[in-house]
């Protein structure tokens, strides 16, 4: 098969190797529909020191049962799929508290154990706990794409939401307009927020952000945009902010619009290690700090159902398609910020 992998930072590889086999009685083998390069991936695009060996890439798929390991009982051969980007076995303590991430038995894809799921086939280990079945689709539905934004981007922006538990009458600043932060948006729309502004300077994508439901966007970053929110807050700052950079810069906006007694939730990867939480940043504004990776598996079902019955169309974020041998383009095309997210159609 042929699968993507990452020699160092800006050499991304496609190559012809060995199909997965199953490893163990729990494993299923699915050939991919669709896939796609995350913006999470351009972090190592960014900085990966150079390999000999390789490093296999990718987290997101929507495809096709192949095969199934003799364990595996909610699966059949021909079930259409979608695979969270974190696999669980949803039944340990932490998947029954809805933190899939945290599965004890669980982990993740992108890594030489795991293999990549930018590639014509995967294995899924914990099939029965990861992988959700969509009825009544095939592979010439026009719903894939956002079927396939359930893989990660859609829900990550969820999470952020449920966790900073929007709700009617709310003000949330989104901060961020790649494909998670719009889904953020989208997502705080959903959950009855009164106010959404957007902090991002892309003219094309803070206007698919309106159409998701932004009511304001903000394109200054720094204290200008900071002084900008709170021009539109009546000076009293956000209740929540869903930051969804992962830089410092964004972490430091996000504490100086959020209001007293408001919440910050982090769903970008942090590319830092410490962060402020003092008097002048969180402790200062009585402010609550949650996020962190999202637990797909735990809101699967019902996104599924939501995109089926025409609720939502997440799937707008990518707008652009390659192949699997385009593969490195669409890492370059992001990087330049040429595309907002690819999907990569098999």
């Amino acid at each position: 098969m042929k699968a993507t992998f990452m020699y160092g930072a800006g050499d991304v590889r496609v190559e012809t190797v060995p199909d997965p086999i199953l490893k163990e009685t729990t494993d299923a083998i699915v050939r991919v529909v669709r896939a796609c390069v995350c913006g999470s991936d351009l972090h190592p695009y960014h900085s990966m020191p150079h390999s000999e060996s390789g490093n296999p890439m990718g987290h997101e798929l929507i495809g096709v049962v192949e095969e199934i390991g003799s364990a595996v009982s909610t699966l059949r051969k021909g079930d259409f799929v979608v695979a969270p980007f974190a696999f669980s076995d949803n039944t340990c303590s932490f998947c029954r508290d809805g933190f899939q991430t945290a599965c004890i038995h669980g982990g993740w894809y992108g890594n030489p154990e795991n293999g990549g799921l930018q590639a014509e086939l995967a294995r899924i280990p914990q099939a029965d706990g990861s992988l959700v079945v969509v009825p009544g689709i095939d592979e010439s539905s026009e719903l894939l794409p956002s079927l396939l934004s359930l893989s990660d981007v859609y829900l990550t922006g969820y999470h952020a939401a449920h966790m900073a538990r929007v709700e009617p009458g709310k003000t949330v600043t989104v901060i961020g307009d790649g494909a998670v932060g719009l889904s953020a948006v989208l997502a705080a729309q959903q959950l009855g927020a009164e106010q959404i502004i957007l902090m991002g300077r892309h003219r094309s994508r803070t206007d698919l952000g309106r159409e998701f439901g932004a009511t304001d966007v903000v394109a200054e970053r720094g204290a200008g945009g900071i002084a900008q929110v709170l021009e539109l807050t009546r000076g009293e700052g956000s209740h929540i902010v869903l930051e969804a950079v992962g830089l410092m810069p964004a972490y430091e906006q996000s504490f100086g619009i959020v209001r007293p007694g408001g919440v910050i939730s982090r769903v970008g990867v942090p590319q830092y290690e410490d962060a402020p939480i003092g008097f002048g940043s969180l402790f200062g504004k009585n402010a609550t700090l949650t996020g962190g990776p999202a637990p797909v598996r735990a809101y699967l079902e019902a996104a599924i159902q939501q995109v089926l019955n025409g609720e939502i169309n997440p799937g707008r974020v990518f707008d652009r398609t390659v192949t699997i041998d385009q593969v490195p383009e669409a890492y370059a095309a992001m990087d330049a910020r040429e595309a907002l997210k690819v999907q990569i159609a098999l």
